[in-house]
């Protein structure tokens, strides 16, 4: 698989995804499911015309789910692929099971195999059981459907790509990627120390510039 990643990018207005609508059947089996999992209620709005709309945010998310009446003409359990970012799956299993939702078992990718039986998702078609033996960041997974059929992915992340944050702003969703984080600083840091000799009294500042950097997609100090 051949894979490019762009990490040039040009000032422009700032867009942040903030809500995504899916589309259910009942509005309040819905409501009642997402209260299930432990999420924000934003929202619970009755208007004219048989309107409503229900707003619910996942804990630690930047962005929110809407669904109600004559909000969207989507069918009902159309929308699938939604993902949620964790840092540890078996843990973020673990919690789904104990709200009371059916889940599936922690899979992962067969090779970028991209036909196959099993719903699609990012690098495949194909479910392998269990986690990515490597415990590589982006390639283990856990599926679950709302009670209208649409479909969600839970994604392990634990060491974000290059460039996969904004230019001002530097993430970590968990101790454990913080850690991968300053452990290359660190090897790099050793690189630069071995060109321009052993003093760096300034070397806190030298790592911060260098996982800013990273994570960003400029030009690395060396």
């Amino acid at each position: 698989m051949t894979t490019e990643f762009e990490t040039k990018r040009e000032q422009t207005v700032e867009m942040k995804l903030e809500v995504i609508v899916i589309p259910v059947v009942d509005v309040s089996r819905a409501k009642a499911f997402y209260s299930k999992l432990g999420w924000r209620l934003d929202a619970d709005f009755v208007g004219p015309d048989d309107y409503r709309v229900v707003q619910f945010t996942p804990p630690g998310s930047g962005a929110s789910v809407i669904f109600g009446r004559n909000v969207t003409a989507a069918a009902p359990g159309s929308t699938q692929g939604l993902y949620l970012i964790v840092s540890d799956i078996e843990a973020a299993r673990n919690d789904l099971l104990r709200h009371g939702v059916e889940v599936s078992e922690v899979f992962h990718d067969a090779g970028d195999m991209h036909a196959g039986p099993d719903e699609p998702y990012l690098f495949g078609r194909l479910r392998v059981r269990g986690a990515d033996p490597e415990r590589r960041s982006y390639r283990s997974y856990v599926s679950f459907n709302d009670p209208d059929g649409n479909g969600w992915l839970l994604q392990e992340v634990t060491a974000r790509l290059p460039g996969r944050v904004g230019t001002h702003d530097t993430t970590f969703t968990s101790p454990t990627e913080l850690a991968d984080a300053l452990r290359r600083a660190d090897a790099a840091h050793g690189e630069h120390k071995r060109r321009t000799g052993p003093g760096d009294a300034d070397w806190p500042t030298w790592y911060a510039e260098y996982i800013v950097s990273e994570q960003s997609g400029k030009s690395l100090p060396t």
